[in-house]
């Protein structure tokens, strides 16, 4: 189990890098989007919408809206699954993995700080301006 300090350094982390992800010109998505995401690029089997309402433990139409947020942003895309035309996957873009890179640079920046010290280096977009 992690001490207390261990934990309020992750949150710490956390808290840096949530900043710098507000302070960049690019997606602003909410915890539920987020987790679609993460959960879309970091797991090999091919991802659905049936499959990720049930991992996320949310309703259907949950998972439909984050994805067409997410969509909006080109983050994700929706393919019909050719071996059940009825099925839906969730498709991985150049622009998500972008994010998921830019993602890790600022993890590992924030992870580098002292606490409470979010990044202010000069901001570059990560990807296009939000719609």
């Amino acid at each position: 189990m992690a001490a207390n300090g261990d934990l309020d350094a992750l949150i710490g982390v956390m808290r840096d890098a949530i900043v710098d992800l507000v302070r960049r010109d690019g997606p602003d998505l909410t915890a539920r989007q987020f987790g679609v995401m993460l959960t879309c690029y970091t797991q090999s089997e091919p991802q659905t919408v049936r499959g990720l309402a049930a991992q996320l433990e949310v309703s259907k139409p949950a998972i439909t809206r984050a994805l067409d947020r997410l969509s909006e942003f080109d983050l994700v895309a929706r393919k019909i699954d050719p071996l059940d035309r009825r099925s839906v996957l969730i498709q991985r873009t150049p622009e998500g993995h972008a994010y998921l890179r830019d993602l890790r640079a600022i993890l590992r920046s924030a992870s580098r700080q002292p606490r409470g010290h979010a990044a202010s280096g000069p901001m570059r977009p990560a990807l296009r301006a939000v719609r």
